[in-house]
């Protein structure tokens, strides 16, 4: 589609074939969502006519959302950047939009899908035991049931590991597979997210903390004449956005119970910023009482993280002068903002557009402090 870059379209049941050539001709714009703390989700915008198959051919595909026995349309999006395949997307079909042509105009289809989670959301396994199994052990067994769709999964066990014990309790299934992960990393103070790769038809089903750390990004340039690498980048800073949540653990013998401030101390998080961001007010987490301590921690941990990302910035660039894709939930250096914005961001959210002889991304970063904490960033 563009010099060095390569898009390559997959769909199929399961296992993805290669498109039909009648979808990649009509195909002619692709929108691709990673966002932490959501779901991902894609857009295919296709152009046809009265007469073209494209109609059948989706609404039939469509028809395997509607049962849960019947496999959904799966779609994957390699990206091929010099030579260098990367997965941009691997997920289902949700729903189609059919936009028929006026005055000899032609219409367009409009595909729509999610994640492989939505796979995990379909089915009710309530009820089902889980006796003397850890977080860990339930997830890595939960996963498995999606082997077929290439789902690896990579549960991070708690500092405090919790082991149920037959004989007081044992833990059972709530709702569809999503919702009780989602609820299991919510009561430890985790993140569940499916990310795609690293290998086309993989896919690492992540259970455990946020991480911001690691090898930052290509620094995305601003203002400095030609290593300028982005076309627009924004910055806001809200003070009032700190809050010291208070978990309450309570006494088995008194039932009285007991407040526990939790600063943000958390070493998979660290400052970005040297000024952290000021504490604005308290948060009383009073439904933490009714968790053990260590879940009961986790959700303090957790929510003293989130509430400190009072430094946000927005921005797009083109991918081609970038010379690599964008990746959310990772960091990224910033360079030419100014002393208070410059330094490393958290990249909270990519939405990748791509159409034929243009490929953009727009994205969101967060940081928790003004001024940055390192000398330099990677260039």
């Amino acid at each position: 589609m563009i010099s060095g870059i390569q898009l390559t379209l997959l769909m199929g049941p399961v296992v993805p074939l290669p498109a039909p050539r009648i979808v990649i001709d009509a195909l002619e714009s692709v929108e691709v969502t990673t966002s932490a703390g959501s779901a991902s989700g894609f857009q295919l915008k296709l152009q046809i006519d009265s007469r073209s198959q494209l109609n059948t051919i989706f609404l039939v595909a469509a028809g395997g959302n509607i049962s849960p026995t019947t496999p959904a349309l799966r779609v994957m999006l390699v990206v091929t950047m010099n030579g260098t395949p990367g997965v941009l997307f691997d997920g289902v079909m949700t729903n189609v939009e059919v936009q028929t042509g006026q005055n000899g105009a032609p219409g367009s289809i409009t595909v729509t899908g999610e994640d492989l989670t939505k796979v995990m959301d379909m089915s009710d396994f309530s009820g089902l035991p889980y006796p003397a199994m850890p977080v860990p052990a339930r997830v890595a067994l939960i996963c498995a049931k999606y082997a077929a769709f290439g789902i690896i999964p990579l549960p991070i066990p708690p500092i405090f590991l919790d082991v149920p014990v037959p004989i007081e309790r044992i833990p059972s299934h709530q709702g569809t597979d999503l919702h009780y992960l989602q609820q299991l990393a919510q009561e430890a103070g985790y993140v569940f997210y499916i990310e795609p790769g690293p290998a086309p038809g993989t896919n690492i089903a992540y259970f455990g903390p946020e991480i911001k750390a690691g090898v930052p990004q290509p620094a995305l340039n601003i203002d400095m004449d030609a290593h300028t690498n982005v076309e627009s980048l924004n910055f806001s800073f809200d003070p009032t956005k700190g809050v010291l949540p208070v978990v309450y653990i309570q006494n088995p013998a008194t039932r009285v119970p007991i407040p526990i401030p939790i600063p943000n101390l958390n070493p998979l998080q660290p400052p970005l910023g040297v000024l952290s961001t000021p504490l604005a007010n308290v948060k009383l987490m009073k439904d933490t009482a009714k968790l053990n301590p260590v879940q009961a921690i986790g959700q303090g941990v957790a929510e003293a993280a989130r509430s400190q990302d009072s430094v946000s910035a927005s921005g797009s660039l083109d991918v081609l002068r970038y010379g690599r894709l964008l990746k959310a939930r990772q960091l990224v250096g910033v360079r030419g903002a100014g002393q208070a914005y410059d330094g490393l961001y958290y990249v909270k959210s990519v939405t990748s557009t791509l159409k034929r002889g243009e490929f953009k991304q727009r994205f969101n970063l967060t940081r928790n402090g003004l001024i940055s904490i390192v000398p330099r960033v990677v260039p």
